[in-house]
């Protein structure tokens, strides 16, 4: 294993791949560095002496600038680099010839469940989902009298998705409400749904009902709980029991690759994000789309810093004005509260090696590869385009798997180098930046991506992956599903009434 890496030619820093000591001498394609303070792993080591104001360069891009001057072998982070970004800017449409994966496409399936609609899931669920938060504790009862009943035989999961609302809000965040739980109840990966209302909140039952159109009255049923008299749980149950049975007799069968949609999202980074976990999500991406497949990039505020890579790959100059619209719309809402566009990476990711957004951006623009753009959607909406698509969305993590979920992705590939049990509606595979995390963390953990800084090949790495996904998207259950952690969140962005 190497002790330091440099990714890229035009980088005047270098990544320690090993912790490295005070003392240590070392040689960078000939130029030789001695480090003048111990470097955890995952950091940035100076490979020059750096002026105040200048740029400071990895993957190939400008991650900031030097805050002060900084001596060649330095240890380069927070309190000596500072962020580049500042407000809106204007783009220019630079179209570059990409191609993504020339392997040719192969023949490959998975077992999946053929909706009558032609939807195709890779989970046959059972969810009950509440049109306002107020009736939450009545969601959650009925779905545990379900899974006692039945011991969620036949089905792969009997779930209950209480969330904070459909109440007092107004204008898009309403509507944004309504189209997240409208999406999840169009979702192929349940086999049969049961919603719940109040009678009285914003998001009005029976208009709700009309704004899922297309839904199927057949695996879809709706309740009022004001318009219950007596018990709502009694009077459910017996409506919850027939969807079961509905959904017990589906069948896995043979789906093409190509129908496979997936959702590409990193939490909780370090500095092996962009050199690991994130790389291999971008080969896989260009594999998939390369077979017909589906994967869609979010995290705007987590593109800022590396938009224009992404707006030169789009398809056509509408597509480029699209992207232009999701970074900017983006930036306007953290000015519009008065928040700079670049206050973004956690404690945890400076602790793991990240110093600035452009930085993060850099690392997390990896997990798209090299396809081309076909697809820009908004926050709420569905998959409409098959190839890579761009969806509108904030960096929080559950806040972001819920959109790709509600987009229409059958499951979440998440990359993470601290760490992170959660699960979102659909199977969210976790995938370590680095190996220490893996060991450490064997029930978040499902997939280890550290072997590639290694001397594992990152085609043999990718070779694996692919094969796991397949698994997955065939019923394998992934670490949330096994812990029974599945959890929504909808993209809070107005008042509260």
């Amino acid at each position: 294993m190497t002790p330091v890496l440099r990714i890229n030619p035009a980088d005047n820093v270098v990544v320690a791949i090993l912790p490295q000591q005070a003392g240590t001498v070392l040689n960078i394609d000939g130029q030789t560095v001695t480090l003048l303070e111990d470097v955890p792993a995952g950091h940035k080591i100076a490979l020059q002496d750096f002026s105040e104001g200048e740029n400071i360069i990895k993957y190939g891009y400008p991650i900031g600038h030097a805050r002060q001057a900084i001596k060649a072998g330095a240890w380069v982070n927070e309190k000596n680099i500072r962020t580049n970004l500042a407000g809106l800017l204007n783009y220019e449409y630079h179209p570059v010839p990409v191609d993504g994966n020339s392997e040719p496409a192969k023949s490959l399936t998975f077992k999946g469940f053929r909706r009558p609609d032609g939807q195709v899931g890779i989970r046959n669920e059972v969810w009950i989902i509440p049109t306002v938060g107020c009736v939450n504790g009545i969601v959650n009862q009925l779905a545990e009298r379900l899974r006692q009943e039945t011991r969620g035989e036949g089905v792969d999961a009997i779930v209950a998705f209480p969330h904070n609302y459909g109440c007092s809000q107004l204008g898009d965040d309403h509507e944004n409400t309504k189209k997240i739980l409208r999406n999840m109840v169009l979702h192929p990966n349940a086999g049969a749904v049961l919603v719940v209302g109040l009678g009285c909140e914003n998001n009005q039952p029976d208009v709700f009902r009309e704004f899922c159109e297309g839904y199927n009255p057949d695996r879809v049923q709706f309740v009022v709980a004001q318009k219950i008299q007596g018990d709502e749980v009694e009077y459910c149950m017996p409506i919850l029991r027939e969807l079961y049975k509905k959904a017990k007799s589906d069948q896995r069968t043979d789906i093409p690759l190509s129908e496979l949609r997936v959702g590409l999202k990193c939490g909780g980074s370090d500095g092996f994000s962009g050199i690991t976990a994130n790389p291999l999500l971008g080969m896989f991406s260009d594999f998939l789309v390369n077979q017909g497949g589906t994967t869609v990039l979010t995290e705007v505020p987590e593109m800022f810093g590396a938009e224009t890579i992404l707006m030169n790959r789009c398809l056509n100059e509408n597509l480029f004005n699209q992207t232009v619209s999701l970074i900017n719309n983006f930036k306007e809402y953290f000015l519009s509260h008065g928040e700079p566009v670049g206050e973004n990476p956690s404690p945890g990711n400076k602790a793991g090696g990240i110093s600035t957004l452009e930085e993060k951006a850099l690392g997390c623009t990896q997990k798209c590869g090299k396809s081309p753009v076909c697809g820009v959607m908004q926050y709420g909406e569905r998959l409409q385009v098959k190839g890579l698509n761009l969806l509108s969305a904030p960096g929080n993590d559950l806040v972001a798997s819920t959109a790709l979920a509600a987009a229409g992705c059958h499951l979440v590939l998440f990359t993470t180098g601290r760490g992170t049990p959660f699960g979102t509606f659909v199977p969210t595979v976790k995938v370590s930046t680095n190996s220490a995390l893996a060991k450490n963390k064997p029930t978040w953990i499902d997939f280890n991506a550290g072997t590639i800084v290694e001397d594992e090949p990152a085609e043999n790495v990718l070779t694996r992956f692919i094969d796991y996904v397949i698994r997955v998207a065939s019923g394998e259950q992934t670490n949330n599903e096994r812990k029974d952690y599945h959890e929504i969140a909808i993209f809070k962005t107005g008042v509260t009434l």
